[in-house]
This record gives C-alpha cells, sequence and structure tokens, in this order.
C-alpha cells in the first residue's frame, strides 16, 4: 500500500505533455517546474510537439503561454487548425527580431559588465510571464536568441538567466531549438534538466521515417 500511494503522488506531480506515446516514455510526462531543451532540424515536429504540450496544459485549466521569436501568431494558428486543434486557450507572445536587430555589429546582452542588464526583448518575455503566471511556457526558438547574443558567451548567460528567472515563478519550459548544423548545442544540454530531440530519417528504401530520443531526462 505504501508504494502504491507513492506511485499516485509521483503520478500528481508529472505534466502530461498531451502526447500519449512520449507520457510513456517519460513514465507518465514532464516533471514540472523545470527547462526542457526540445531540438531538432526545421519540420521535425517541434512546434506540433509544443502546441500539444500547451494545449493540454490549457485543457486543464492552466495558464499557459507560447513565445516565438521565429513565426508569426498567425501562422502558429495556421499549423494548429491544419491539425484541428485550437490555440484558443494559449496566450502567445510574437517577438520576432526585426532584420536590424539580427545584424553582427548590433549585438545583444542580458549582462552589463557591473550589474545585469535585460534587453527589451527579454524584457518583455520575462513582464509576460509575470502577467501571465503560466505553469507551461514556451520558447521558440533559442536559434534567434542565439543570433541576438552575438557571442557563445553571452548566450550561455542568456540561457542561465533565463533559466534562474523561470526556476522562481513554478512553470514547465520548452525550449526549441533548430539543429541546422552538425554541431549539436551541449552547452543548453548541460543547463537544461532534460533534452529529446526529434530526427527525420531518410532510408534507401520506404517511406521517411521519424524518430524521438529522450537524451537527458
Amino acid at each position: 500500500m505504501p508504494a502504491s500511494k507513492g506511485g499516485s503522488a509521483r503520478k500528481s506531480r508529472i505534466s502530461s505533455t498531451g502526447i500519449a506515446g512520449l507520457d510513456n516514455i517519460l513514465a507518465g510526462g514532464l516533471t514540472p517546474n523545470r527547462l526542457y531543451l526540445i531540438e531538432g532540424v526545421p519540420g521535425s515536429g517541434k512546434t506540433t510537439l509544443a502546441m500539444q504540450f500547451l494545449i493540454q496544459g490549457a485543457r486543464l485549466g492552466e495558464p499557459v503561454l507560447y513565445v516565438t521569436l521565429s513565426e508569426t501568431e498567425e501562422e502558429l494558428r495556421e499549423v494548429a487548425a491544419s491539425h484541428g486543434w485550437d490555440l484558443g486557450g494559449v496566450s502567445i507572445r510574437e517577438l520576432i527580431p526585426s532584420e536590424e536587430n539580427l545584424h553582427p555589429d548590433d549585438q545583444y546582452t542580458m549582462f552589463h559588465p557591473s550589474e545585469v542588464e535585460l534587453t527589451e526583448t527579454t524584457k518583455t518575455i520575462l513582464a509576460d510571464v509575470d502577467r501571465v503566471r503560466p505553469l507551461r511556457v514556451v520558447f521558440d526558438s533559442l536559434s534567434e536568441l542565439r543570433l541576438l547574443a552575438g557571442n557563445p558567451l553571452r548566450y550561455r548567460r542568456q540561457i542561465l538567466a533565463l533559466k534562474q528567472f523561470f526556476s522562481g515563478r513554478k512553470c514547465t519550459v520548452l525550449l526549441l531549438d533548430d539543429m541546422t548544423t552538425s554541431n549539436h548545442d551541449l552547452q543548453v544540454q548541460s543547463i537544461a534538466h532534460g533534452a529529446i530531440r526529434l530526427e527525420q530519417l531518410y532510408p534507401e528504401y520506404g517511406s521517411e521515417r521519424r524518430r524521438l530520443m529522450v537524451l537527458k531526462y
């Protein structure tokens, strides 16, 4: 009997991803209040996984937030509609950087030599989190944040700052990242509490396949 109670208690602390197969792999879902990296090449299913995660939270009456630096709100709603999903219960913050902001000479940093100085983009994200008070957050994507940071050190500091910020607000966060090169971002994997990779396989014979790998949990 004690074991049964313990199992029930653990289950109550797990956040379902909204995807039955993934929940089975993760023994019920994701541990709440943690930061997870979802990486994969464009088109591998990161956005759809993230949407299902937030929609599941909305179904449970949880406040949820989608922060997008890569796709417009209209594009996200079109993707959801193509799957027959409704994002009505999902708060969406669209923060797509302008071409000027992505210029190599116009580098953004969250850290000043003497004190922490948040960028306008990051300030907006943090303000939205404090306003919505979400239990689930999707950040899409790290590729744009990496460009805004300008160099690996600033980028790592930004990720660490976000992790620290979210840790005090009881948020379960998915960080989406495009694997556009052969060099995988191991530094984010080391910072995140868990990491999941989505892959597209093109066998010599047969149809295209997709594979999900839990790299860290």
